[in-house]
């Protein structure tokens, strides 16, 4: 089987749960008495705490965290050792419209962190010859680092793609012969748009694999199967946080879904509002808390992300928890248009069913007391929908709209290289 950490890794649900709780403990042990941050938050637990004992500790929101930040710059309290112990800072992207969260950690909580993005590398399949590059800037961004640094330990050939364009960066990955691509969906779909106005073949490349993270779209199966098309390789989802670290991986055996790495992680699902338990199976909101990264860790965290978890053996012989879908969207992503909640990743999976739409961008706008939603399309190069045929399929793709959301959008055509391109997370939804 393709495990990292087998003894951990091939556990049954028992001995998972038991190992859970001697992590939690040694964590507990340590953040009791060294960490202002969760020291309070923890004053009710027994020393020994369980999973089951943990439910009872408070809920930690990002706005704790940056309202810590703030009251004790530049790093807050959530740190478990002396300043002398921290060898790594990074950041969050502020995506969200707050500013960065600083993130710092030991050299054991790092190591734990590259653990974790092993244990998705093997998940996913990666072979002892893979060539991986990372089209990403050597910025705080903690995913890029996690990823290169897990790759090196791992012993594979790693090809760093900051500072280039996109153009430069393909002809890197086609020069080196790159196996294994690391980015977001949007880059990807992006990487092959140029490649298509370049006139490179990337099914001829050598790439045969595709480990995308930072949005939903390599769990859409519209967007995973255009990726996939255009590459001629596979998709492979992933997911973390900078304050997580990496939590999530989509196995080679089971497309569809991604495990939470529950050797490392101990994870809960609740309803957004009433913060109670839901069934497996259903929607809510994941709530993480790490096992290993005791330098800074995370109690209970309120991810923010939607998601529905299962329960039970994987073939790829895993018994860690599945998130079937991948994440389903975020609950600070949500628009209400014309009565109906909608996730912008729900859109996009309507949009890239159609091969005529390069890029898109979605902007709500308010007519009284009602939202509506403007979508803004770039069509492909040589689309085949001439100026006369626009509006049919404009009509075409609104009704596509219509039948799986419940409203009719205002769709208008843009000239082509209107609309920004990313290669970090993707903001596509623009206010009026």
């Amino acid at each position: 089987m393709p495990f990292h950490v087998p003894q951990e890794e091939s556990l049954d649900p028992a001995a998972l749960h038991a190992l859970q709780r001697e992590k939690l403990a040694r964590m507990l042990a340590v953040v009791r008495s060294t960490n202002l941050f969760h020291r309070g938050k923890l004053a009710g637990l027994v020393p020994d705490s369980s999973a089951v004992e943990l439910t009872r500790a408070p809920l930690t929101t990002r706005a704790e965290l940056q309202q810590d930040q703030e009251a004790h710059p530049p790093y807050g309290t959530n740190l478990s050792c002396l300043p002398s112990a921290y060898v790594r800072l990074h950041q969050t992207s502020g995506s969200t419209g707050s500013a960065p969260l600083r993130w710092l950690d030991t050299s054991e909580s790092w190591d734990w962190c590259l653990k974790c993005w092993s244990i998705v590398y093997r998940g996913a399949g990666l072979r002892a010859e893979d060539r991986l590059v990372f089209p990403f800037s050597f910025g705080p961004f903690l995913g890029f680092w996690m990823a290169f640094e897990a790759g090196c330990r791992l012993g594979n050939f790693c090809l760093a793609a900051g500072g280039m364009s996109t153009s430069a960066r393909l002809r890197y990955l086609l020069d080196n012969g790159a196996t294994v691509v690391c980015c977001t969906p949007t880059y990807a779909l992006h990487l092959a748009e140029t490649a298509a106005r370049e006139g490179v073949d990337l099914a001829q490349s050598a790439v045969r694999m595709l480990i995308v993270a930072g949005e939903p779209g390599g769990s859409i199966p519209s967007v995973r199967l255009r990726i996939e098309e255009a590459w001629g390789a596979r998709v492979i989802d992933h997911a973390g946080m900078t304050e997580t670290g990496a939590w999530g991986f989509e196995c080679a055996e089971a497309p569809g879904g991604m495990h939470v790495i529950e050797s490392e992680f101990i994870a809960e699902v609740l309803d957004p509002a009433a913060l109670a338990p839901v069934a497996d199976g259903e929607i809510g909101e994941l709530v993480l808390t790490n096992l290993g990264r005791i330098g800074s860790p995370l109690i209970r965290y309120r991810t923010g992300d939607l998601v529905r978890l299962t329960r039970g053996r994987c073939a790829c012989g895993r018994w860690f928890a599945r998130v079937e879908g991948g994440v389903l969207g975020r609950i600070d992503d949500m628009l209400i248009v014309r009565g109906n909640n909608v996730f912008p990743s729900a859109v996009e999976g309507v949009l890239r069913e159609f091969p005529e739409i390069a890029e898109f961008r979605l902007t709500p706008t308010t007519r009284g007391a009602m939202t509506d939603l403007k979508i803004e399309i770039e069509l492909v190069s040589k689309a085949g929908v001439s100026r006369p045929d626009q509006a049919s399929f404009l009509t075409c793709v609104a009704a596509a709209v219509k039948d799986r959301m419940n409203f009719h959008p205002l769709i208008e055509i843009v000239d082509a290289g209107t609309l920004p391109r990313f290669d970090m997370k993707a903001r596509r939804v623009k206010k009026d």
